[in-house]
């Protein structure tokens, strides 16, 4: 790997280490300070992650004007109000601490794919620098519109449906913090990495590994397993199950034409 001087000395396989342990401490550093601003502004913060679990999120609002504009003017999604409490002395305090990070290292994803980009790029040709930095932009706009399916669709029908959910009447949900911040981040993450499955099919299409007929003969088995995949990742709700499987089968679709455009 040449070094970024643009002359024509290799690095040694310790001088490569020293590279990536300087870019892991700059990652860390800004992943880091990115926390603990999050972590400062906590009002902000919580304001932003309980708002997908309110009655009157945007979601909702936007699905009742779609139904009143489609002429059913009396369609109202009721009010809900779910409690969440904490159990442990230390758990609020400590599920701060550990969304601060998450959220850091959500926010500093674009850095990390710079510097690792910077990592590489060296023992790239030029061309495939162009093609690197092409994957890499694609890679996290598709991560980034599967982290706004959940925060804004999935989250939202998965949490009204299970918090509201009773078997009687004398029976009350009263959901931990902890619960909720897992499902939530668990969500999030879940549906950033299943939207690169077009990325995946590229790739894969490039390497003669699949082939668009190959994809198009195998739709239903492929039904079949995104059913399976979605029941594992979710939440047990069977709303939250249909709408990831209607869009990882979009996805599939997608990753069809893709691998057609590579042929």
């Amino acid at each position: 790997m040449e070094n970024n001087a643009g002359d024509n000395d290799m690095l040694t396989f310790g001088g490569h280490l020293e590279v990536f342990r300087r870019m892991l401490f700059r990652i860390l550093g800004v992943a880091g300070a990115i926390a603990v601003v999050v972590f400062c502004m906590k009002d902000a913060t919580w304001r932003l992650l309980f708002a997908p679990g309110e009655w009157d999120f945007v979601t909702y609002r936007i699905i009742e004007r779609g139904m009143h504009a489609a002429g059913f003017t009396e369609f109202r999604l009721g009010e809900y109000h779910v409690d969440l409490i904490a159990t442990d002395l230390s758990s609020q305090f400590m599920t701060h601490v550990t969304t601060a990070i998450y959220l850091g290292l959500l926010g500093a994803s674009p850095y990390i794919l710079y510097e690792l980009f910077r990592f590489v790029s060296p023992a790239l040709y030029e061309n495939e620098r162009r093609y690197s930095i092409r994957a890499v932009v694609v890679i996290y706009l598709l991560f980034v519109l599967g982290v706004l399916m959940s925060y804004y669709v999935l989250f939202p029908v998965s949490f009204r449906f299970l918090g509201t959910y009773s078997v009687a009447e004398r029976v009350h949900s009263t959901i931990t913090l902890d619960s909720y911040v897992a499902t939530f981040t668990t969500l999030t993450l879940l549906m950033g990495v299943v939207f690169q499955l077009p990325v995946i099919a590229f790739a894969l299409g490039k390497m003669g590994v699949l082939t668009s007929g190959m994809l198009s003969v195998y739709r239903k088995h492929a039904l079949l397993v995104i059913m399976f995949v979605s029941a594992v990742i979710t939440p047990p709700d069977l709303m939250t199950l249909v709408l990831v499987s209607i869009l990882l089968y979009l996805l599939y679709e997608v990753s069809i034409r893709v691998v057609r455009w590579t042929e």
